[in-house]
Parts: structure tokens; C-alpha cells; sequence
């Protein structure tokens, strides 16, 4: 399999890395923001080619997949382009800035049956599967979410229109765990701040606190919060509160407390070859059943994310 790469920062890297790792896949191009950047990513592995242009790409290379790792701000005609060659593709979160513009790549998406996955690689983890088999029979009061943590130092990050915000760009994982573990969200209302950062960074637009209560369809309640003006990392996770005691699904374990025992389980297995895997599979085969996170899916923790910003903005509940 041809697979071609958009985007040339961690994540690209880190991808690659495990996708020349599988028999039968090959990173056959990559495409940087300029040609410096792609022929830097494409000169660590043998016989890739380096573009500029992803229209150059897609026109000179035969793929099998497209994977796309960009910023939330560059979104949307690299989509469009690999949609209407039919080519499948992955993407990294968040999908866009906005709910507009995945509704109108969703209805192309549809149109073609494309086959694609979105990177919310916590729901790969032992921990979340660990814990959906956990929370079978139990009630699920509330849920307490938190990304804690610094500011990214990429300039893009630090303005509202190139990331969207903390809650948009990190704390969408917690936003999606939550939907994974618990269910559909039916209302927000968050309150974001800045307080620190504004001060610190030159050129910074995006909120620096903020917390988001959410309604579940299930009668639940949760508040997820964040905070980038940390000089080390925090504390990031989801704890649950259910008849049965405390559930914590941290990055790396889940730690299960009931009245009677800790049940700890540590994660063994890495998430993001998990998902690529599941990506690689349905694209051989047309079998998506491993896939845990679809466009059509993300599309809603998208929504919620975009909801809360309007919710801090105009300080009124947002119904979903």
C-alpha cells in the first residue's frame, strides 16, 4: 500500500514512523507547508518523494490512503481534493476550527463511501476498553474532565483562529472520551477567561482557563476543564462517579475504586498503532469495524467543542 502524508510535524513523523513499520505499507510521498519541510520528513525513510503542493501530489502519485496531520486552521481543501479522488483518508484532531465545514466534507464523504478515521487515540487505549466493560451495570452519576497543563510553543496555537482554543484543540480528547465512555451530550455552558498568558506570550487571542458543563442524553452531568498558564504539565483525564465508586482513565491507566478494592490496570499496548492498524485494515479490506472513530463520529465532538466556545462567548446555555 502507497500511503501519502500531509503535514510535517510530530504527529506526521510519528505516524510514518509506525506505518513503515507494517509489512506491505509504504510512506510513499510527503507534503510540506515548503519543500524544505517535506524533504526533511521524507529524507528519513528510503524512496519518498517531497511536495509542496498536495494538487502536485495527488496528481503524481498513485495512493492507496491519504493521512492528514495539519493545524485546526489549515482544514478543508485538502480534504475536498482527497475526497474527490476517492482516496480513503485519516486525519488528526481536531478536524476544523468550526461544525460548518466537516457537516459540508461529511455530505461528500458520504457520496463517495469514503472509508476514514479520525486520530481521538484515547479511545484505543486498554484503559478506555478496559473501562467501557468496567461501567456495564453500573449507574453513572457525573464526570469530572481536566486538561491541565502549558502552552504549546507553536504560534498558530497561541491565536483563536489557528487553534481554536485549549478546549477545541487539546481538550477535545476529553470531550471525546467522555462521549466514548458515557454517551451523547445534549447542552454546554462554559466560561473561559484569560488570566495569565496574554502576559506572558506575544500575539495571544485564545483563552487561557476555561470549564464546560455538559448535559448527557443519559441524565448524567460532567464538567471538563482546562488551563494552559501551567509552567509543567498537570494533571489529564477523566474521572467517572457511578453507585459503584470512582473510575479514573488517565493516558497511560485506569484506576477503578469501588468499596471494596482499586482495581489498577496499567496500558500495554500503544493506541496509536492500534489506530493505524484499524485504518490500514479497512482500507485493505473494506472492514471498519476496528475503526472507533469515523468522521460521522468526530463530526459530534466537534459540535461540542464549537458549542462551548459560542456558550463562553455569549454567556447563555447551547442546546445540541
Amino acid at each position: 500500500m502507497k500511503i501519502g502524508m500531509i503535514g510535517t510535524g510530530w504527529f506526521s513523523e510519528m505516524h510514518c514512523n509506525l506505518l513503515e513499520q507494517m509489512e506491505g505499507v509504504h510512506v510513499s510521498a510527503v507534503c510540506g507547508t515548503s519543500m524544505e519541510k517535506a524533504e526533511r520528513l521524507a529524507g528519513k525513510w528510503r524512496d519518498v518523494s517531497a511536495y509542496e503542493n498536495v494538487e502536485n501530489m495527488l496528481d503524481q502519485e498513485k495512493l492507496d490512503a491519504v493521512y492528514i496531520c495539519v493545524p485546526p486552521f489549515a482544514h478543508g481543501e485538502m480534504e475536498k481534493s482527497v475526497i474527490a479522488r476517492n482516496i480513503p483518508f485519516f486525519v488528526e484532531k481536531p478536524i476544523a476550527l468550526d461544525d460548518q465545514l466537516p457537516a459540508e466534507l461529511y455530505a461528500h464523504i458520504q457520496e463517495k463511501s469514503l472509508i476514514t478515521s479520525v486520530g481521538y487515540h484515547f479511545r484505543y487505549t486498554d484503559a478506555a476498553q478496559r473501562a467501557l466493560e468496567l461501567l456495564q451495570g453500573r449507574t453513572v452519576g457525573m464526570a469530572l474532565g481536566t486538561w491541565m497543563g502549558g502552552m504549546p510553543q507553536v504560534g498558530w496555537w497561541r491565536k483563536q483562529e489557528g487553534s481554536g482554543g485549549q478546549f477545541l484543540e487539546q481538550t477535545t480528547h476529553m470531550v471525546d472520551l467522555l462521549r466514548y465512555t458515557l454517551g451523547e451530550v445534549t447542552e454546554v455552558y462554559a466560561a473561559y477567561a484569560n488570566r495569565v498568558m496574554h502576559q506572558v506570550e506575544e500575539g495571544v487571542t485564545v483563552a487561557d482557563v476555561g470549564t464546560v458543563t455538559l448535559k448527557l442524553a443519559s441524565g448524567a452531568v460532567a464538567n471538563i476543564s482546562n488551563t494552559c498558564i501551567l509552567p509543567t504539565s498537570g494533571q489529564v483525564g477523566l474521572h467517572i462517579y457511578t453507585d459503584q465508586g470512582v473510575m479514573e482513565i488517565h493516558s497511560n491507566q485506569l484506576v477503578d475504586r469501588t468499596k471494596d478494592e482499586t482495581y489498577t490496570l496499567q496500558n500495554q499496548s500503544n493506541p496509536y498503532v492500534h489506530e493505524n492498524e484499524a485504518f490500514i485494515h479497512a482500507v485493505r479490506t473494506g472492514d471498519t469495524q476496528h475503526i472507533r472513530s469515523t468522521y460521522q463520529d468526530a463530526i459530534q465532538s466537534q459540535r461540542i467543542a464549537t458549542a462551548a466556545l459560542h456558550s463562553a462567548t455569549t454567556g447563555v446555555p447551547v442546546k445540541l
